[in-house]
């Protein structure tokens, strides 16, 4: 297979399509003399659901990290519900990450506190100053945050320290706080890195059937998640895009090919 050589063209936005909640034209990272990513087009429409999948050090993590807005492209344009990022003033940046909702390999929680203050986390942007601070004296379970924790299994664990948890019950803390926070569009870094088959399958059927449509891109390691829970597969290799492609379409020859070390 040759580079790019299963690539799908923009879709462009008509009457009855939806428009794009990200689109890269020409992106590129580069770390000291690394380009991480290099020459990316690529255009995901709202309500989609899309896997990025490729080894490890493939460029994955940065391109969410593009798309968030916490890493600057050092080539081409980045735009996210139609705003460009280069050059964005933070005071205009702000207001557009709180639509995202991100799932970062690190989780980002807070191991020394309760759980319910990790998932509360998720409505800061929602909440006033007095009232975040209040949250953090006095927490509160109310209804959405129990019902969250139920969602991922860890209603039992809403007032423990998050310190004590195992690495596949901190994920669902970090996804019980996504649900929270009712993003428009989701970004998540290997999200079940940690979880088990099964496990691993019903946080995806969360991540793609939230109460309301979300734009979904995800990385994963297993094709097989990608087929069952995403629209769309996207393939990174050494930074550059080697397909695009419906994911009911991934085969073994894709796989093989994705996957290779040249």
């Amino acid at each position: 297979m040759t580079e790019n050589a299963n690539l799908v063209p923009f879709r462009q936005a008509s009457g009855d399509a939806p428009p794009p909640a990200v689109v890269l034209r020409r992106v590129g990272r580069r770390f000291a003399s690394h380009d991480a990513l290099a020459d990316i087009d690529l255009a995901i429409h709202v309500g989609e659901r899309v896997a990025i999948l490729g080894a490890s050090g493939a460029g994955k993590s940065t391109l969410l990290s593009l798309i968030n807005g916490s890493l600057p492209a050092t080539s081409g344009d980045v735009e996210v519900f139609g705003t460009r990022l280069a050059g964005l003033p933070l005071a205009r940046l702000r207001p557009l990450q709180r639509r995202i909702g991100i799932i970062s390999q690190r989780l980002d929680l807070v191991d020394q506190v309760r759980v319910l203050h990790n998932i509360n986390g998720g409505r800061l942007g929602r909440w006033s100053s007095v009232r975040a601070l209040a949250a953090l004296a006095w927490p509160h379970a109310d209804t959405a945050a129990i019902d969250a924790l139920e969602r991922v299994g860890l209603a039992w664990a809403v007032h423990e320290r998050t310190e004590l948890l195992s690495g596949g019950e901190r994920q669902r803390v970090a996804i019980a706080r996504l649900l929270l926070q009712e993003p428009e569009l989701v970004l998540a870094d290997e999200p079940v890195s940690s979880l088990d088959p099964t496990r691993a399958a019903g946080i995806l059927e969360l991540l793609c059937a939230p109460a309301r449509p979300i734009t979904l891109v995800v990385s994963l390691h297993q094709p097989e998640l990608a087929r069952q829970h995403c629209t769309r597969a996207v393939g990174l290799r050494a930074g550059r895009l080697v397909f695009d492609l419906p994911a009911d379409r991934l085969d073994d020859r894709v796989l093989n090919d994705l996957y290779t070390l040249t």
